[in-house]
């Protein structure tokens, strides 16, 4: 497998980062401002995707995934594609709104597969910052015109989703740790049926992150499980005896004394479910005074958590802050591809 896009520029004109996406490089029509976020690492004035790279993250599938996107946007005849013919053609990608770039492997697959080259003029992770009248130049795609327009609205999609993502994410962290916290900010399972895995990619990108990515990554028993099976620590049990010792156990909990069950009974994650703000720090520090020094375990809390009042939330004694505010129902980045004529 070789995710890594196979067209990418080796430089830029642009001071920018790597995808370490804690430092960013705010690139408007006229100059490039560099911009730290939780790193001092600096960023020398090149763009490369060379290993290691999130696009390293990415399963095989994720290319037949972009084949069936080609497949279902053109089914049967591409009347337009006759329209403009097979003469070779160079278009332009510009950002027209401000974010993070996010989704680079995927725009660079659509078009590999539809016959054309990408070449990157910035690095995924930069933001963009484009004023009124001016659009950013992103990349540049050079191929036969019918490929070009084929590829152009899946590719758009795509990254404009990915960017959207990457954009909250980033913003979301940075809400957190301006109010002083110091653990994980991370997004949900709450993703769109098919593209989970450019969304979750897209909040890795802004720096948040992605949680288990499937029902195999982490066994998490919810209030359904718990009902079920009868109890928090005969859910626990069970889990325990298929997932053995490589999966971690979260159980969601909505009292402290769930909580305590469910540590003593083994889980390695207790989620603290739609607690108040306040309410969520007394149980959060009561929870850690009693099982201080005698079983090491997660604290996470979610449900409601947004943009406004996330805040309220911040409490070092919890270990991760899960939310789907940074991944659904989000403004996409809004980007443009256009010939060049």
């Amino acid at each position: 497998m070789d995710p890594t896009p196979p067209k990418t520029a080796a430089t830029s004109q642009h001071p920018t980062t790597t995808t370490t996406i804690t430092r960013t490089t705010i690139h408007t029509a006229g100059e490039s401002t560099a911009h730290l976020r939780t790193t001092t690492t600096t960023a020398a004035p090149t763009v490369t995707m060379s290993s290691p790279d999130l696009a390293d993250l990415l399963p095989s599938s994720y290319k037949s995934l972009i084949t069936s996107w080609l497949a279902e946007d053109c089914p049967s005849l591409d009347p337009a594609g006759y329209v403009v013919g097979s003469s070779p053609r160079t278009a332009t990608l510009f950002a027209k709104s401000n974010g993070i770039l996010a989704g680079v492997p995927f725009f660079t697959e659509v078009f590999t597969q539809c016959g054309c080259t990408v070449t990157w003029h910035l690095s995924e992770g930069s933001a963009v910052a484009p004023t009124p009248g001016n659009p950013i130049r992103v990349a540049t795609v050079s191929g036969p015109t019918r490929q070009l327009l084929l590829g152009e609205r899946v590719a758009l999609n795509a990254l404009a989703r990915c960017s959207g993502v990457a954009t909250a994410s980033n913003e979301m962290v940075e809400l957190v740790r301006g109010a002083g916290y110091t653990g994980i900010l991370a997004g949900t399972r709450k993703t769109t049926p098919g593209f989970r895995v450019v969304e979750k990619y897209g909040m890795l990108v802004g720096g948040a992150d992605a949680h288990r990515h499937d029902l195999s990554s982490m066994i998490m028993l919810k209030d359904n499980h718990i009902w079920a099976r009868g109890s928090i620590t005969e859910a626990v049990r069970a889990a325990r005896k298929v997932g053995g010792f490589a999966l971690k156990i979260e159980v969601e909990v909505d009292s402290e004394e769930g909580a305590d069950e469910a540590i003593e009974a083994g889980a390695d994650v207790v989620m603290l479910d739609n607690f108040g703000g306040e309410g969520l720090k007394v149980a959060a520090k009561a929870i850690r005074g009693r099982w201080e020094g005698k079983k090491g375990v997660l604290l996470e809390c979610s449900g409601g958590l947004t943009r406004e009042n996330v805040r309220e939330y911040v409490c070092n004694d919890i270990d991760i802050i899960s939310t789907s505010a940074i991944h659904q129902g989000v403004p996409h980045v809004d980007f443009s591809l256009k010939i060049d004529h």
